[in-house]
């Protein structure tokens, strides 16, 4: 395995963990699951600064509908596969940006 592809995967990684832990802390602090209706709320502040939270948070948010549907609603597979690539393509951008601020910052080298 390459360099590149190793770093590939650790961002992807990197990507998914954060999406998690922005979502489940919301969840933690609110008592409801983040979801992408933060943006239907009209224009006002609150909405505006659910934009960056989402950006980030995405792919968790996209996964966990996409296993609720498949097992609740019986989703065909075709549906999660594609899904779950846009997740990971996400994850793996938002990951990137994650790492470039901690570098960035000096906390990782």
């Amino acid at each position: 395995m390459s360099v590149e592809a190793l770093n590939s995967f650790f961002y992807l990684l990197i990507g998914f963990a954060f999406a998690g832990a922005l979502a489940n802390g919301y969840q933690a602090m609110l008592d409801r699951p983040a979801g992408f209706g933060l943006l239907g709320q009209g224009a006002a502040p609150h909405t505006l600064a659910a934009v960056p939270f989402l950006v980030f948070a995405a792919p968790f948010i996209i996964m966990r509908n996409t296993v609720r549907g498949r097992r609740i609603e019986q989703r065909r597979i075709e549906f999660v596969m594609m899904a779950t690539v846009l997740a990971g393509l996400w994850s793996l951008m938002s990951g990137t940006c994650v790492v470039m601020v901690l570098q960035a910052a000096g906390i990782v080298a």
